[in-house]
């Protein structure tokens, strides 16, 4: 019996030496605020504890100034994610992209809170803090749930939609497309009862590397400052242990008649190579929503706002160029 102890003992000894060799611990707030926070980052207290990291840029009023356009990332990504699309629009058109709650600078919900509806009411509590009375909402990814679902929860605060790559959308019948972000090792991982739980304290950097490359097609937007980016990020204080909490929650979609309600102008940009969402959600969102333009692209993946910056914007902007005048007037709360 005590050689048993001893086999025991020895092995959780070895177990708890791995664990503080690989432990990633969590990055320094005030280093990652210098870092990835510099101007022309606003950080803004929107209640409930939350303080938002947020890039405001562009002009912010008179005339010809347009509608803001406010921007969402995707999951375990940052308000970065948008720099291309932040530096051509914003010497015309007011621009604001932000952190959302798990993520970034903005760090952890202080409720806990990840459920669609919550993102979609911060959206409207960053828009009321930055006295934006109506926008154009676009999202990649799960940043495109939340435009969804705020697109359904304020209609009138709504000037229009641009969804890349968006989750949001009922789950498809072939049992191959089920999971939403299932295609990537990361995403796996975080799903995954027991391991996901190690994740929140040993994340190794080959591993967002390896998660990111399964993401994109365009392998040169996975840059060694990128990566470092979303490694370090992602171990900003709460970000891991959200994510865990995120991804034990049942994917919780829009209904095809929620959906299907939405009235606002909408574009839908698309990588047909994405393997974490199909091309077939983004062509079922163009079926079924009432005012809605596809735009697909070929060999490129889950971010096209990245993969294919000068493509998609010249696309972006014509839409934009589009609708109708009463949008394209600046309208902002005074």
């Amino acid at each position: 019996m005590k050689w048993v102890l001893r086999i025991l003992g020895t092995l959780v000894a070895v177990l708890v030496v791995l664990f503080f060799v690989f432990r990633t611990p969590d990055t320094d707030p005030v280093e990652m605020r210098a870092k990835y926070g510099g101007p022309p980052s606003q950080f803004v207290e929107i209640g409930d504890g939350v303080s938002v990291h947020l890039r405001d840029e562009g002009p912010q009023g008179g005339a010809g100034a347009g509608v803001p356009i406010i921007l969402l990332h995707g999951s375990n990504a940052d308000l970065h994610t948008w720099e291309p699309w932040a530096q051509s629009l914003r010497s015309q058109r007011r621009v604001i992209r932000f952190d959302q709650v798990g993520h970034g600078l903005t760090g952890p919900d202080p409720a806990g809170d990840y459920t669609r509806a919550n993102y979609a009411e911060d959206i409207a509590e960053v828009m009321d803090a930055l006295g934006i009375d109506q926008a154009i909402i676009g999202g990649n990814s799960m940043g495109g749930k939340h435009a969804l679902a705020f697109a359904v929860r304020y209609p009138e605060r709504l000037a229009g939609l641009v969804l890349i790559d968006a989750s949001g959308a009922p789950m498809p019948d072939d049992p191959a497309e089920e999971d939403e972000d299932g295609g990537n090792i990361g995403f796996a991982i975080a799903q995954t009862p027991g391991i996901n739980r190690i994740v929140e304290q040993i994340t190794p950097r080959f591993l967002i590397k390896q998660s990111l490359e399964e993401s994109v097609s365009n392998k040169s937007v996975v840059t060694p400052q990128t990566v470092d980016r979303y490694w370090e990020l992602l171990r900003y204080p709460g970000n891991r242990a959200a994510t865990m909490e995120r991804f034990s929650a049942a994917y919780d979609p829009l209904t095809r008649d929620e959906i299907a309600g939405i009235e606002a102008p909408t574009l839908i940009l698309w990588g047909d190579e994405d393997r974490l969402i199909p091309l077939s959600a983004g062509e079922w969102l163009n079926q079924t929503m009432r005012n809605s333009k596809l735009v697909v692209y070929s060999g490129i993946g889950h971010l096209p706002q990245e993969e294919a910056p000068e493509k998609t914007l010249t696309d972006l902007k014509k839409w934009l160029d589009n609708l109708p005048s009463t949008i394209q007037a600046h309208n902002t709360a005074q």
